[in-house]
């Protein structure tokens, strides 16, 4: 074959595969994508332009304004980005993405992705339609990334490639699993014979995703429990850190809106200390349950200001291993179905499976709350996602699993307690209102009924004394 026939079966096959998707589903979800990516960048513009404008003296133009808000919508995608003026001169990389602000991109894609797939007839259309979603949304982040491609802060080509189309496709592909009631994902021809022969009914899959959303749930609420004791046991180191990064008002409503953009990330790090691994602060430094080892390496700033000084572990720093035993009791709670518990494996089986599943949520998160801030000693900043997520799937699963056959033995004995009790003498103090009458219906009718028979001959014989006085 030579290149112009094969050029011009590429093109065929290109303008049947375009027509077989009608313009009608394409556009409103190409549209879609890119209003979603705009409402994003609005939203950011809008914080960024109100600090700018408050500013007494702005230390850039409007132009830098709008830098810094794509800058911080691309980090909101989990991009990393670069900063060139540095005192070292050599470029500094900031990794740390900032939970909160990421929250309102993926909200955004998820509600797009909901709404693109209303109009779809079937589940290949409702596919086409994400994808073209997705298309719009990432046009716009390619745009943005060639944007920010300059300036003292620029934006990491690279890693803006890596995370920004897995975040849209997993946002998107949620709202729009989540409008069409959830069904079932098809798989590619060999996975999906492989997954046939193993049947696992919905409400299994259901117990184990609702046990390891519980689990991460308690972790991230007792590592910002831990946070908020740590900040409230030292509010001066907090507030006088607040006070020195900025006099200005406006600055001071930055440093303010970075720190609550933050407190999520707070959440996750407070998380990985009461699991043990603790978190890094520098090259040379780690916080963790049994002390704090090496000079830690701290930024000015406020929720860094209250952290423990060096030194081995107190028994308050140690009640912190607490919070993985009771997200261990809460996967296990859950892992157990109310109204028909399984059988002791499968049961255990779906304990040890949601704390697998914890550990990979957990995972996901520190890999998203920590990162880099810079070069040398700052290199290594937060807690490791491989770390957090190997400890957290063994805490929970070690304490789930005794706890989930805890749970199913009392409900099962329960249940046959109350079956035994209830549900077995109701019958039993029914039986004899029902069958009383039928049994008694027959005695009392038969005396009624035999009267006549038993009287018959006595009433003749009565009657033939009688009339042998008369006849005689």
């Amino acid at each position: 074959m030579s290149a112009a026939s094969a050029l011009s079966h590429a093109v065929r096959r290109i303008r049947a595969a375009h027509a077989t998707l009608r313009t009608s589903e394409s556009a409103p979800a190409f549209t879609g994508g890119v209003v979603a990516a705009g409402l994003g960048l609005g939203g950011f513009a809008m914080l960024v332009l109100f600090l700018w404008v408050v500013s007494p003296f702005p230390d850039s133009g409007l132009d830098g304004a709008l830098h810094v808000a794509a800058d911080c919508w691309l980090l909101a995608h989990g991009g990393d980005l670069v900063r060139t003026e540095t005192l070292s001169g050599a470029a500094a990389p900031i990794g740390v993405t900032p939970l909160l602000l990421m929250a309102f991109p993926v909200w955004l894609l998820y509600r797009a992705g909901a709404d693109a797939v209303v109009p779809a007839s079937d589940g290949k259309v409702a596919r086409s339609a994400v994808a073209w979603l997705i298309g719009g949304y990432l046009a716009v982040g390619a745009g943005v990334v060639v944007y920010t491609s300059y300036g003292p802060v620029r934006s990491d080509a690279l890693a803006a490639a890596l995370h920004l189309p897995v975040v849209a496709a997993l946002a998107a592909g949620a709202g729009a699993w989540a409008e069409r009631g959830r069904p079932r994902i098809p798989l590619p021809g060999r996975l999906s014979r492989v997954t046939a022969a193993v049947t696992v009914p919905m409400r299994e899959v259901v117990a184990v995703l609702r046990s390891a959303a519980a689990g991460v749930c308690v972790l991230v609420a007792g590592g910002a429990a831990l946070t908020v004791v740590t900040l409230a046991l030292h509010p001066g180191a907090a507030g006088a850190s607040f006070t020195r990064l900025s006099e200005a008002l406006s600055g001071r409503l930055a440093v303010l809106a970075v720190a609550v953009a933050l407190i999520p990330n707070a959440a996750v790090w407070g998380a990985a200390y009461a699991l043990g691994p603790g978190f890094a602060l520098g090259t040379e430094a780690v916080v963790r349950p049994a002390g704090v080892v090496g000079e830690p390496v701290l930024p000015d700033f406020p929720l860094l200001a209250a952290l423990p000084q060096a030194g081995p572990g107190t028994s308050l720093t140690w009640a912190a291993l607490v919070v993985p035993v009771l997200a261990g009791v809460a996967v296990g709670w859950l892992a157990v179905d109310r109204r028909e518990p399984c059988g002791l494996g499968r049961t255990a089986a779906h304990a040890a499976l949601g704390g697998l599943a914890c550990g990979i949520a957990m995972a996901l998160l520190t890999g998203f709350a920590a990162g880099p801030l810079g070069t040398g000693a700052l290199e290594e900043f937060g807690p490791s996602w491989w770390l957090v997520g190997g400890m957290a799937a063994g805490w929970t699963a070690t304490a789930g699993t005794p706890t989930a056959l805890l749970v199913r033995w009392v409900r099962v004995r329960r249940a046959s307690a109350g079956t035994g009790s209830g549900w077995a003498e109701a019958p039993e103090a029914e039986s004899p209102r029902t069958e009383t009458p039928r049994t008694e219906t027959p005695k009392a009718e038969t005396p009624k009924a035999e009267a006549p028979e038993s009287e018959g001959p006595e009433s003749e014989g009565r009657a033939t004394a009688d009339a042998a006085p008369s006849e005689a």
